[in-house]
């Protein structure tokens, strides 16, 4: 993976961490244990620190950074969604955040909140505990019902079960000009869909 010092601090991926060939870790980074970080994910710690806890994933094309002096923090088991953008805030332990939604400068996302896909979540913001976020700029929709929780669990889960996954068998191929006969295909598992939005509570 690309792999920068700045300043003298060199990145830290602790073991049975993921992190992409395709990822860039610059600086002041520590990843924590089984946490995944995706391919083309950007997680710059030339300003302030970043860590990503234990379990915790940051999905493909996300971008991570802050302003000097600041801490990014994805707590453990945090889910950080395709292309994110996560900037001197912190996500809470089993918080998600939906793809493309972007967190500013002092965000506090609480334990177990959802901000949904497409949020915008305005500099200093609370989002408390539990809660559901959603628009542009982000409000809160509700709070959360116990079987959408469960379902971020199993979902982030099977982060933590692919960079497994990824240790064991990813590596570099030349593509095939065919597909070849009787091809298998990826074992199936089953995530239960939670009707999440402002309509379904």
């Amino acid at each position: 993976m690309p792999c920068y010092a700045f300043d003298g601090l060199v990145p830290v991926v602790m073991p049975g961490a993921f992190v992409h060939p395709d990822a860039v870790l610059i600086g002041d980074v520590v990843i924590g244990p089984e946490a995944y970080i995706g391919p083309c994910a950007s997680l710059r710690g030339d300003f302030g620190r970043i860590e990503i806890g234990e379990g915790a994933n940051v999905q493909d094309n996300c971008t991570v950074h802050s302003f000097p002096g600041r801490t990014v923090i994805v707590g453990e088991h945090g889910h950080v969604g395709h292309g994110a953008v996560l900037h001197g805030c912190v996500v809470g332990r089993n918080a998600l955040i939906g793809m493309n939604a972007v967190i500013m400068d002092n965000v506090e996302i609480g334990e177990d909140a959802m901000i949904g896909a497409m949020a915008f979540v305005k500099a200093g913001t609370e989002v408390p505990a539990g809660a559901l976020w959603a628009g542009s700029p982000a409000r809160q929709i509700r709070l959360l019902r116990e079987e959408e929780k469960r379902w971020k669990v199993e979902g982030t889960a099977m982060y933590r079960e692919l960079g497994q996954r990824c240790i064991r068998t990813l590596h570099p191929v030349a593509p095939l000009a065919a597909e070849e006969p009787d091809r298998q295909r990826l074992p199936g598992g089953y995530l239960p869909k939670a009707e999440i939005g402002p309509d379904k509570g």
